[in-house]
């Protein structure tokens, strides 16, 4: 973990990521562009490592659904947190009219969960652990996640790569712009992503972990045979993604370059998301 200063600890979430979300269409971003290589790993790896349905899944985090949904198709229990009222809403609309509907939406802080201790078989953590930039808090949101999981359990989290800005300021050129530059180095320098520029295609406030730093967090939390993957690979860089990711043999290949390199230590920064997979002991 790093050993910069960190935040203060604060009680709310920063104001400017509750504003971002209000705005930033977060219930279409995995369907565009390279995000659709993330979802699509995402959904593999955690078919690999749950638990088989109709176990408890609480998805901590789940904006407006689209986890849940995939979920609850597949026949498991699904329960919705999130820290967003608008993407709530947006999650329980979409739900409405669906044959194999998720079971509860709650909107709450992933620090303060509403769940009682040991009530699900599962708990993904899939944002609020890049939103929350002070250690302390993104430790109580895995305790949190480690209370609320029945033993044996396991936890999903995920995580935005030290490493993202870097790679993706090189790919779109966004590194020209020296506000982004300057971004792009604090992030290389201790994690701490800020956006003061106005721009939202520079994201908003987040901690962008290492590999170790995500292992020793779920680690602190009380998680065992913790593992780290990455989930896009090279692959989400490439300037063609679109015309790829419809060619059926250029899709399969970007994502079998993901599966095969998703556990090597040398190249797990360069995917754009990692995953940190822990259990609870009984």
């Amino acid at each position: 973990m790093s050993t910069s200063p960190d935040p203060a600890h604060d009680a709310a979430a920063p104001p400017e990521v509750i504003a971002y979300y209000g705005r930033y269409p977060e219930e279409s971003r995995l369907e565009s562009g390279p995000f659709r290589l993330e979802f699509e790993r995402s959904k593999e790896i955690l078919l690999r490592v749950l638990p088989k349905p109709p176990a408890r899944i609480l998805d901590v985090g789940g904006a407006a659904g689209a986890y849940s949904q995939f979920l609850a198709d597949l026949g498991y229990e699904v329960h919705l947190v999130d820290l967003s009222p608008r993407l709530v809403e947006e999650a329980r609309r979409r739900n409405a009219k669906r044959a194999r509907p998720v079971e509860s939406f709650t909107a709450a802080d992933a620090r303060r969960l509403p769940q009682g201790d040991a009530w699900a078989s599962a708990v993904l953590v899939m944002g609020p652990l890049y939103h929350l930039p002070g250690a302390e808090d993104r430790l109580a949101a895995l305790r949190e996640a480690f209370r609320v999981l029945a033993a044996p359990g396991i936890v999903v989290a995920a995580a935005i790569s030290r490493y993202a800005s870097a790679l993706d300021g090189m790919a779109r050129k966004l590194s020209l712009d020296p506000q982004f530059a300057s971004i792009r180095d604090r992030d290389l320098a201790d994690g701490q992503h800020r956006n003061e520029t106005g721009n939202e295609n520079y994201f908003t406030t987040a901690y962008f972990h290492r590999p170790e730093d995500l292992r020793q967090e779920l680690e602190t939390a009380g998680f065992r045979d913790v593992s780290i993957l990455g989930v896009e690979g090279p692959g989400w860089m490439v300037p063609d993604f679109d015309l790829r990711w419809e060619d059926d043999a250029m899709r399969n290949d970007l994502l079998d370059v993901a599966r095969r390199l998703e556990s090597e230590p040398s190249i797990l920064g360069m995917s754009a998301h990692l995953l940190g997979i822990g259990r609870k002991a009984r």
